[in-house]
């Protein structure tokens, strides 16, 4: 019995042991959540002195794991613990209240001696604390209320509580509709199980974010929605979301006026921003509930996002957050956005760019400090590409009218074996890269006639100007993880950034195929050619260039993606560039030289276009077509002149009746008469679905829009089928043969280049022929390099220039063509030329000279200004041919 007495006093002194450690972790764990209270919500006295308190003027903010952090030190160090001030009549009293007694029974161990007036406390209903999301209503009623008492923490508190919380946000403002049966039953449960969620939440920190996604979970399972549903059990169609937009905007409007609930808005996401990024990286939380985008698409309707105050830390973590969103969801906010006003768009487009252009001058990125490694900069890019392709699918937009793929694959190079054994195989087998998002949209940017905000507007010069472009091509082409390369969002960077990323991969593959020549030359014996040579005859040039081009593209194509190396038969000049840029000239001339009848010419419009008439062969077709893609392979400037539908339709795009007014304006406006005429078209016109053409001997040629045409009368019901007929017709069917050929020689040389996927059809025609608008030649000057003797300040220089300046625009374009070899600008203008001037002996009678190749103008020091100008009037107006004096 001893035994059995010793052994339960034993037990009894070891359970109050356990009790009295228990009440002592209660108590430790109350003053710990109580300082965690006071660094993340403060004790409400606005002149608080307590440096570890949120409400000092002096105190600077934490997000939640570092104010746990030091809520854990002050503890230990039995730091000051501010008293709640008497304004403070929300979550904090109520909780130290409640928290108090439930820990321990008594009063002293929270806090001390001090007595509290039951009567100045609110009731639970009143502080809202219960609230874990919201509605348009239920912010009205707090705003109410804090009107009333002209206090405005309890709706602070709720708006931190709400916004800083995933799932209270994700419920927050749904789409209201009549309640069904089930809605009802749910409500009903949602009340009976309303005192114990209070319970809970009263248990908990009042401000600690993870308390409060506990309380918001508990909200959300006792009014949970399926996958896929608008959490009222409606299905969402691919472009809708659950939450009521309309309401979030009359709410940000009537909430963002008052400086502390702006604030609260700019804590909160910092708070909401770590855990959303983790929520996505680690826990696939979209795919379970697809309406956890409505939280992105609250927070993306706060106007103040582009503010200072977010760009710190705010909106670059929410960027971070945003960009780890699946594609699919990527896609669906892409669709929501096309449908807001172009306003709408466009402040979320400047929001992110404003965030980028911050990042860009407040740091200083160079070679060593990529801002490819910029999480901020980068996180913002991705999110940008959102609203462009919102920007995109919300604009004029047509997915139909797409030319179709050549029917014969391109012919493969027969060293691909070796090419793999060497490790050099080919990246894209299959064709030129193609962005995700733009396939998961089943739209691409070529699609797009007129965007809802201009492309331009898109680009960021800042950014442009610090991008290390060789490494972030390299990024490019590795295509890793751990790497961003801006040239996946082309839409960013501007012609001339893309155009230096094009020629750092067509420089690649030159090298590239050379080094595979030189291997094959020591595996097999063959004979050594590292370069495409074209050897022609300046008056046989289309003869010569056309055998040897088809030549090389039946026996092995890759040999077009070589570095040109051309050699005119009989002249001197080793090929630097300036031989090639003559040969394009000359083979252009020709080509275009209406007497050949290849190509129409519109005096009116200055442009040429394919003629369906043609004798020619599909090989010229083809050459043209490889000449072309060899201009851009080889970074020059062509002197040519097609309408943009020709580019339109290089990238995939079929002519349509809008492109009429660019490349045949006469039928396009005589096309546009008869579909606004307002009388009978059938008894005043007279027309039926055939249509006459007139081929180059003046004879008349007549051709069925459909079967039986000539029998089939335009009526008023009918016209816009006849009209869409005839520009099928005119732009598509009657050059179809032409086109092909033509296509599939451009495609020889530029099937594997990333030029699709950088470029749009505008930029192409930039890159083919440069810019005949907005010639600066001072631009120019102030660029221009000189050698030889002479400076900037020189007199013969001075001169020079004054010279330049008065001449003629045609004159000033006979100048640059004798200089560069095109008389355009290039990509970026002529400030891009990078000419020289070089000293060419004393005072002479002979003509100034120049090396094209290298844009460098031989000037001898003439002794006046009239003599200078004489000779280079005469220099630039004779000159043909390389090698002249």
């Amino acid at each position: 019995m001893k035994c059995n007495r010793g052994t339960g006093l034993q037990e009894e002194s070891t359970f109050e042991n356990a009790e009295a450690s228990r009440m002592k972790r209660a108590a430790a764990k109350h003053l710990i959540e109580r300082y965690y209270h006071q660094l993340t919500e403060g004790c409400g006295n606005e002149s608080c002195s307590n440096d570890c308190c949120a409400s000092c003027p002096s105190f600077h903010r934490m997000d939640n794991n570092a104010a746990a952090v030091k809520a854990l030190e002050l503890y230990k160090v039995n730091a000051k613990l501010c008293d709640p001030h008497p304004s403070k009549k929300g979550t904090s009293s109520a909780y130290l209240e409640n928290s108090s007694i439930n820990s321990t029974g008594h009063h002293n161990l929270a806090c001390g001696n001090r007595k509290m007036n039951h009567k100045e406390l609110h009731p639970v209903r009143e502080d809202f604390k219960d609230v874990s999301f919201l509605t348009e209503e239920k912010v009205y009623e707090i705003l109410e209320s804090c009107g009333e008492k002209e206090d405005y923490s309890p709706l602070i508190r709720v708006i931190g509580r709400v916004f800083s919380s995933a799932e209270g946000l994700v419920q927050s403002f749904r789409r209201s509709k009549q309640h069904t049966k089930e809605e009802l039953k749910s409500l009903q449960a949602k009340d009976e199980d309303k005192d114990e969620d209070e319970k809970e939440a009263a248990t908990a920190a009042a401000g600690s974010a993870s308390a409060m996604e506990e309380g918001g979970m508990d909200l959300e399972a006792s009014s949970s929605s399926q996958p896929g549903d608008g959490g009222d059990g409606q299905k969402l169609g691919p472009d809708e979301v659950s939450v009521d937009i309309e309401a979030v905007r009359r709410v940000y409007w009537r909430l963002l006026c008052n400086e502390k609930v702006e604030a609260a808005f700019l804590n909160a996401l910092v708070y909401l921003s770590p855990n959303v990024e983790c929520d996505l990286t680690y826990h696939n939380v979209y795919s379970r509930d697809p309406n956890y985008l409505n939280l992105f698409v609250i927070v993306m309707e706060n106007s103040n996002l582009h503010s200072p105050e977010y760009l710190e830390i705010a909106l670059p973590q929410f960027c971070k957050a945003m960009s780890k969103l699946p594609l699919p969801a990527q896609a669906k906010l892409a669709r929501l956005w096309a449908r807001y006003r172009t306003d709408q768009i466009r402040r979320m487009m400047e929001t992110f760019q404003q965030l980028i252009t911050y990042k860009v001058i407040s740091n200083e990125f160079n070679s060593r400090n990529l801002v490819n490694d910029d999480d901020a900069v980068v996180a913002a890019t991705k999110c940008l590409k959102i609203v462009y392709y919102a920007n995109v699918l919300g604009g004029d937009i047509d997915t139909e009218h797409n030319e179709e793929e050549d029917e014969e694959p391109l012919p493969e190079s027969s060293d691909l074996t070796l090419q793999e054994l060497l490790g050099e195989e080919r990246r894209n087998k299959k064709g030129p890269r193609v962005d995700p998002l733009e396939t998961e949209l089943g739209a691409r940017v070529s699609d797009c006639r007129r965007p809802l905000i201009p492309f331009e507007e898109f680009i960021n010069e800042p950014l442009n100007d610090i991008l290390e472009m060789d490494k972030d091509y390299t990024f490019f082409k590795v295509e890793t993880e751990n790497k961003f390369s801006f040239m996946t969002c082309p839409f960013i960077l501007n012609a001339v950034t893309k155009n230096l990323g094009l020629y750092y991969d067509n420089r690649i593959r030159m090298y590239s195929e050379r080094r595979i020549t030189v291997l094959y030359s020591l595996v097999q014996g063959q004979q050594l050619n590292p370069y495409l040579r074209l050897k022609v005859r300046r008056d046989h040039i289309i003869d010569d260039a056309l055998v040897r081009l088809e030549m090389i593209a039946m026996e092995n194509p890759a040999d077009l993606k070589k570095q040109l190396y051309v050699e005119f038969e009989g002249e001197q000049g080793v090929d630097e560039g300036g031989v090639s840029k003559e040969f394009f000239q000359l083979v252009v001339e020709e080509i275009f030289n209406p007497d050949i009848g290849m190509f129409t010419y519109d005096e009116s419009t200055r442009l040429f276009w394919f003629n369906p008439s043609s004798f020619e062969n599909e090989g010229q077709f083809t050459l043209i077509g490889i000449v072309l893609g060899l201009a851009i392979y080889n970074n020059c400037i062509l002197d040519v002149h097609f309408p943009m539908v020709v580019y339109r339709k290089l990238m995939g795009k079929k002519g349509t009746f809008r492109d009429l007014a660019d490349s045949h304006p006469v039928l396009s406006q005589s096309l546009k008469e008869l579909l606004e005429y307002e009388g009978s078209v059938e008894e005043d016109m007279m027309i039926t679905f055939q249509i006459s053409q007139t081929d180059l001997f003046g004879n008349t040629l007549m051709y069925d829009l459909r079967e039986n045409g000539d029998k089939i009368p335009v009526t008023n019901s009918n016209r816009k089928d006849f009209v869409n007929q005839y520009a099928e017709y005119m732009l598509n069917k009657s050059v179809e043969k032409q086109f092909k050929a033509f296509r599939r020689g451009f495609h020889m040389v530029t099937n594997e280049s990333p030029l699709k996927y950088l470029f749009r059809p505008e930029e192409i025609e930039l890159l083919i022929c440069g810019s005949r608008q907005n010639l600066d030649f001072q631009a120019l000057e102030e660029t221009t390099e000189y050698d030889g003797g002479y400076s900037k300040d020189s007199r013969i220089i001075r001169d020079f220039w004054d010279t330049l300046h008065s001449f003629s625009e045609e004159q000033k374009r006979l100048f640059l063509q004798f200089t560069t070899g095109t008389d355009r600008a290039p990509v970026g203008g002529l400030g891009k030329l990078k000419m020289i001037i070089a000293k060419n002996g004393p005072d002479t009678d002979r003509l100034p000279t120049s090396h094209t190749c290298f844009n460098v103008l031989l000037l001898p020091e003439y002794t006046t200004k009239e003599k200078l100008r004489d000779r280079l009037l005469k220099a630039i107006t004779y000159a043909k041919g390389f090698g002249m004096l």
